[in-house]
């Protein structure tokens, strides 16, 4: 019967987090095994109403330009494809920042190149990070041009860079890249703005019509990426890869690739500030436009490429008229605090899911114990010491049940061989002396389950915080985002387990008592695979429990039992 219970007990919690992981994933947020993650597809039908007028345009009219009012920004479907690769005529100009090797293409005047120079690759650690990347193994580029005027300059159009520097000078605190291309009777001029020692970069696009006729263009920004996994991606946590949006009406909305491709997505598609991006695990790529009506869009514009971007009008030119749109580019780690600063929201792409309101203040104490100590895996083991206390109390209370617990433990097993078969008489014996000895079965447990959202918000918390990535502890550990490299801390965390099982009452079924005995030896094997800094804070945290454990169950054992 012990067995059985055990056995129901263990798959209707199994059952309860696997649906908990599916309903996260359902909604975009970030899962425990992996599961793959989307936008809500709330309303669907609502979406699909709003978006069946794109759907027409870019089965109809693939490039086809499409005219757009002063005030409603152009069909985005209309913007032309995106070519795979850089045409022979194509230059490319390399500019070296302090932060970013960036790359830019004169067709299109794409940006095709952001290295992120301070950031070690995990593939590699000889080379950087590389975000933007055009190669046979990855399209990641940031794209510009114009619509709603035939032939306008779009980022298929060969651009001409204009006289100027393409490296910084001493003292020079940023630099002006300058294309232009005529196309349509439209001059249109493209200034980016890249600055030392930031991740962000301006962008200016003027559009001047040398018309007879009066013209209303749009301007457009998008983020072409293909759906591939990271080779960094661990099979063992799940993390989100794909575009978002942000708009003052639905705050972050995460879009999943495949909601893209069969043209489900659900986002706010009109707005007048926010944000888009197109996250990965640890770093993000995003565009900030200036504020102002646009229009939000998503396209699968090739087998396994997406695009996710905005349109803006510049509303109607006359001949010789100009208009201008401006907008930065992000391409960098994911620094909560420049995230920030940069624009609204920006740094909720650091996302710890249903438990942000949890983890945003774990966040900002183990920043601020940081600026104190200057060693990340020092400020985990002193931010794992400030949690146990404040939940002290609980604990106590957690480890006097199942101390008491063990105490008795010696007199239940008499109480079953007295008993035998008779299970239910076991079970009012059993149940009369919890009521002598002021035991309460749940009292181990309830403490403990108050503690569970504190503790998954600091693990969301480790795994998402770029600052861990390169950030040593002590000398075998070098990376705290990395898996131990000697296996020392999965070690320590199964000594730790084994520990506190010895300490826990012994259960009275010889085969949970040997599951609970095989548990630590389990947990130390997937935790091989684990960031460091994630195990150091489990290894930290058994620590104190087995101190306050031990001294807690000493007290209990060495009081007077009750009489019988």
């Amino acid at each position: 019967m012990e067995t059985r219970r055990l056995v129901l007990l263990m798959i209707f919690s199994l059952s309860l987090i696997m649906l908990w992981d599916n309903y996260q994933a359902s909604i975009g947020k970030p899962t425990l095994f992996g599961l793959s993650t989307g936008a809500s597809t709330v309303d669907q039908d609502a979406a699909t109403k709003q978006g069946a007028g794109n759907v027409a345009a870019i089965n109809d009219l693939p490039n086809a330009p499409v005219q757009a009012s002063s005030d409603v920004p152009a069909d985005p479907n209309a913007i032309a494809a995106p070519a795979v690769e850089i045409a022979p005529a194509a230059q490319t100009i390399t500019v070296l920042s302090d932060v970013l090797e960036l790359q830019f293409s004169t067709q299109g005047a794409q940006l095709i190149t952001s290295k992120l120079l301070n950031h070690p690759a995990v593939e590699n650690p000889e080379l950087p990070v590389q975000l933007f990347e055009q190669s046979t193994n990855r399209t990641y580029v940031g794209q510009a041009g114009l619509v709603g005027a035939a032939d306008a300059p779009n980022h298929r159009t060969l651009f001409e860079l204009q006289p100027g520097a393409t490296s910084f000078a001493a003292g020079q605190d940023s630099l002006n890249l300058v294309f232009k291309a005529t196309s349509g009777g439209i001059e249109s001029t493209y200034n980016y703005t890249v600055f030392r020692n930031r991740y962000d970069i301006d962008l200016a696009i003027t559009a001047r019509n040398l018309n007879a006729e009066p013209v209303s263009p749009s301007a457009y920004v998008q983020i072409t990426r293909d759906g591939n996994p990271l080779e960094s991606d661990s099979a063992l946590y799940a993390t989100f890869t794909g575009p978002a949006v942000y708009t003052p009406e639905k705050k972050y909305q995460k879009i999943d690739f495949d909601d893209i491709a069969d043209r489900s997505a659900d986002f706010v598609k009109t707005a007048d500030s926010g944000w888009l991006a197109m996250i990965q695990h640890y770093f993000v790529s995003a565009v900030i436009g200036q504020d102002g009506p646009r229009e939000n869009y998503t396209r699968q514009v090739d087998a396994n490429l997406y695009s996710i971007g905005l349109v803006s009008s510049l509303g109607t030119l006359a001949p010789e008229q100009t208009a201008s749109y401006s907008a930065k580019i992000y391409t960098g780690p994911q620094d909560q605090r420049v995230l920030e600063a940069l624009s609204p929201g920006l740094d909720l792409v650091v996302d710890y899911g249903w438990l942000t309101v949890i983890a945003q203040p774990i966040y900002w104490l183990l920043e601020k114990i940081h600026s104190y100590i200057g060693n990340w895996g020092w400020a985990i083991v002193v931010l794992t010491i400030l949690i146990k206390l404040m939940f002290f109390p609980l604990s106590a209370a957690s480890y006097r049940s199942m101390a008491k617990m063990r105490k008795v433990g010696p007199r239940m097993q008499k109480l079953k061989e007295q008993y035998g078969d008779d299970k239910m008489g076991f079970q009012r014996a059993m149940m009369e002396m919890y009521k002598r000895e002021k035991i309460n079965p749940l009292g181990g447990c309830m403490p403990i389950l108050v503690q569970i959202p504190v503790f998954i918000a600091l693990y969301w918390v480790l795994l998402a915080s770029v600052e861990m990535r390169n950030a040593p502890w002590l000398g075998w550990v070098s990376d705290l985002a990395a898996p131990d490299p000697f296996y020392i801390l999965p070690v320590v965390m199964a000594v730790t387990m084994f520990i506190q099982t010895k300490l826990n009452p012994t259960p009275p079924d010889p085969v949970q008592a040997k599951i609970m005995m095989v548990m630590p030896l389990v947990f130390s094997v997937m935790f091989i695979f684990f960031p460091a800094g994630l195990v150091l804070y489990w290894v930290v945290n058994n620590i104190l429990s087995i101190a306050q454990q031990w001294v807690i169950t000493r007290q209990i054992e060495s009081a007077p039992a009750t009489a019988r």
